[in-house]
């Protein structure tokens, strides 16, 4: 069977394996079932599990796993793997799940509705989702091979599973191999895309990579302690970092050439997605969903998944510069951008000094429809206040620059000024094509 159409047509895909499923339950063997699930299927039935089966075994009260969380070694990098690839925002869909070595689930973040679902279940924290505790399911399946497992629906063996798709990958210690927990995303079936596995993998290389660590990347994404020093354009999700970070001062988005500059004089420059991102942050006070993100900057094919881990990334690299639950530049980097001095220049009434703050476009290497609106909108706000000044100077200056050199209401408003005759007139005239 395609299994492209798990992406393409998931409740068509659903039907196939749910029928599928009951014969290979009545002892019919059947393709859509690869043998090594129907082989789990049948170690989790001669251990007592029942299709079904409704309830996993519970190990630990919800109150006792807290102290098991305190322990663990997955505690350190569980705020990584929130940032990565949790959802639990009102409109989330996807559940977050961490489990322990033998299958025992120690974290789940989700939005309201997700864990209600999951509630359902019972899968929950203190839950033993290993094949002797529910069966067959993606947790188990990653625990049994030792490698990541994707599973859709009635490839699950309990039948009130059937409605979700799970994707796993086990988590080793760095030093010894040694299987610490399983990463698991679950959700509905429509949740699942071509992306949820690329996305489980990559978390599980960065948690690996945090564990490997002098510090477990406790670290990464830490406050930023002012006066303190970095080479920050070093720090790279993943790697240690020797002391405390030094807090992010301003953006520089004006430009080909975007950075960071830290307040140890640092200047870090930024990769154009990044600064995509850190722009829209910076145009909205209130922030921005992953999926917002994923939509302003890439449309339909955009996705959330692979917008949280560029936030991981942006987030590691300007330590306490970004916040998240919605993602939004740190209280005290509002507006610090060099794009942000000139609209509040704007609205102080110092129009000639916004004028000499805009050396460049916004982000002018981007094609991204979201920043080229930024980018028309302060093309607008300072080509308005400029003509509004009266001053022939001004008008001057602003229509000698690459965002004013079009701008033929400009040229008019000089012309006023200065005459039809002026020579200064007669040039952008010419060169404006007015």
């Amino acid at each position: 069977m395609d299994q492209g159409l798990r992406f393409s047509d998931p409740a068509r895909y659903a039907r196939t394996l749910r029928r599928a499923h009951e014969l290979v339950i009545s002892g019919v063997p059947r393709p859509e079932i690869p043998t090594s699930l129907v082989d789990s299927w049948h170690r989790s039935m001669a251990l007592g599990i029942s299709p079904d089966q409704h309830s996993p075994r519970h190990l630990h009260e919800p109150s006792e796993v807290l102290e098991l969380r305190r322990d663990h070694r997955l505690q350190q990098v569980m705020p990584a793997l929130h940032d990565l690839l949790a959802d639990d925002s009102r409109s989330g869909r996807h559940l977050l799940v961490l489990t322990d070595s033998s299958g025992e689930i120690l974290w789940r973040v989700g939005s309201p509705a997700v864990l209600r679902r999951a509630d359902q279940l019972e899968f929950l924290e203190g839950a033993d989702w290993s094949e002797a505790g529910i069966g067959t399911n993606a947790i188990s399946e990653a625990l049994v091979t030792g490698g990541p497992v994707q599973l859709f629906s009635a490839e699950h063996l309990v039948r009130t599973h059937h409605e979700w798709a799970c994707t796993a990958a086990p988590i080793t210690d760095p030093a010894t191999g040694r299987v610490l927990g399983v990463l698991d995303v679950s959700g509905p079936l429509d949740t699942l895309s071509a992306d949820t596995l690329r996305m489980v993998r990559c978390a599980v290389r960065v948690a690996e990579a945090l564990l490997g660590t002098s510090d477990a990347g406790t670290s990464l994404g830490a406050p930023a302690s002012r006066g303190a020093s970095r080479r920050p354009e070093h720090a790279v999700a993943g790697q240690g970092v020797a002391g405390q970070a030094a807090a992010v001062e301003s953006l520089e988005l004006l430009g080909d050439k975007p950075a960071a500059v830290f307040a140890d004089g640092v200047r870090s420059p930024l990769t154009l997605r990044r600064a995509e991102i850190l722009a829209l942050l910076d145009s909205r006070s209130q922030g921005w969903s992953a999926e917002e993100l994923a939509y302003e900057l890439h449309g339909d094919a955009g996705t959330p998944q692979a917008i949280r881990t560029e936030m991981f990334r942006v987030r590691s690299m300007l330590a306490g510069a970004v916040e998240s639950n919605p993602y939004r530049l740190a209280a005290g980097l509002a507006g610090a951008s060099d794009s942000g001095r000139v609209l509040r220049l704007l609205r102080e009434g110092l129009v000639a000094d916004a004028l000499e703050t805009y050396r460049a476009p916004l982000l002018s290497r981007s094609g991204a429809l979201a920043v080229q609106l930024l980018r028309d909108q302060l093309d607008l706000a300072v080509g308005s206040a400029v003509r509004a000044s009266g001053e022939a100077g001004l008008l001057v200056r602003w229509l000698s620059t690459d965002m004013g050199a079009f701008d033929s209401r400009a040229v008019e408003a000089l012309g006023r000024l200065v005459g039809r005759t002026d020579p200064r007139y007669l040039a952008f005239r010419a060169s404006s094509g007015a």
